[in-house]
């Protein structure tokens, strides 16, 4: 995510031709996957840990919901302070663009309706979580198999445009926007993670976490080569295809990486962090929304450390090293300091000594 937003936002004149920054965006095509999917991921988790303490169906939803509803709040405050920091240069409608954190958090509403839809069909147990993973991965597919249609031939021109935006990415522009993160296809990514996470839930309670691990990794593998041959066949299935923003082929191919991502990561957090005790990456996915929010500013907001499109390579690599470290002193602070308000407060209010 930081090099992708760094050179993005920094290289400038001949840097912005070649294969540098082409390759350096083609690795930007996967941290908004990697948020929608740990998001569903840690949504499975959440919601076995309140079933084992014996929750019901109801409140967990409520509980969920509202989780994902306070990221849509702070999603909307967001572009509030982006608007406001500038100076109302920027359009009003950008107040109601379409972000990754808006889309995280419909999809946190949408994969808690399902999981309470799937509860609430009476399944308990092994069954439950069997049905809670082909719930996931049928709603994925579906959403999936969908957004050609919705983005070309199929378009919703009834609704109002902010809504549409929901959708496909429409926003004002009368056209969906690549750059925009609509239900569909992104909120998919956030049902495979959900299905994985009930999954790794279920492993762990069998203590076969590392070997189920490893499975995902291979599916990961093969569902990668099998996109890739499907999208090698000269059958064509939509009216208007696009390989890089609506094709099936190119999701299954993104989720083959992030299940081998998850491979490597788990490796890399039992026997890596884990044993050294520390990682930056580790630290900064503890307060990954904190980060996201503030690197924003610095590196595509007034306040940029760097001028934009106006910069080589070795500056914005420069500025990329800066912001990595930045980003990584304030997780350290915010996960420090997590909890501690109370006392702090405390601190505060304690009465003055009084000298003798």
């Amino acid at each position: 995510m930081f090099q992708t937003h760094c050179y993005d936002s920094w290289l400038g004149g001949a840097a912005r031709q070649g294969s540098f920054i082409r390759y350096s965006q083609l690795g930007g095509t996967l941290p908004a996957p990697l948020f929608l999917f740990l998001a569903g991921l840690s949504l499975a988790f959440t919601t076995d840990r309140m079933r084992q303490r014996g929750m019901s169906a109801g409140p967990i939803a409520r509980s969920t919901i509202r989780r994902g509803s306070e990221i849509f709040l702070l999603a909307l405050l967001f572009r509030v302070q982006e608007y406001a920091l500038s100076l109302a240069h920027a359009p009003w409608t950008d107040l109601l663009r379409v972000d990754i954190l808006n889309a995280i958090a419909v999809t946190l509403i949408l994969m808690s309706i399902v999981n309470w839809a799937v509860a609430r069909s009476g399944a308990a147990g092994a069954r439950l979580r069997a049905w809670n993973v082909a719930a996931a991965i049928g709603v994925a597919l579906t959403i999936a198999l969908a957004t050609p249609p919705l983005w070309t031939t199929a378009r919703l021109h009834w609704l109002p445009w902010y809504l549409e935006s929901y959708i496909n990415g429409v926003h004002i522009y009368g056209v969906p926007q690549t750059w925009l993160f609509p239900i569909f296809p992104w909120a998919a990514f956030g049902f495979i993670g959900l299905a994985a996470g009930h999954l790794l839930s279920a492993a762990r309670e069998r203590d076969r976490e590392v070997s189920t691990v490893a499975w995902l990794g291979a599916a990961g593998v093969a569902i990668f080569a099998a996109a890739w041959w499907f999208d090698s066949l000269p059958v064509r299935v939509y009216a208007v295809y696009d390989f890089w923003h609506t094709s099936p082929n190119w999701f299954l191919m993104r989720v083959g990486v992030l299940l081998v991502i998850v491979l490597f990561g788990y490796a890399w957090c039992r026997w890596g962090a884990g044993e050294w005790g520390f990682s930056p990456l580790v630290t900064m996915g503890q307060a990954s929304l904190l980060v996201y929010w503030v690197h924003i500013e610095f590196v595509y907001g007034d306040f940029s450390i760097l001028p934009k499109r106006a910069v080589g390579i070795g500056k914005a690599s420069v500025g990329l090293l800066i912001i990595f470290v930045m980003m990584t002193l304030l997780a350290m602070a915010r996960v420090r300091w997590k909890g501690r308000g109370a006392e702090l407060a405390a601190w505060f209010r304690r009465p003055a000594s009084r000298s003798t």
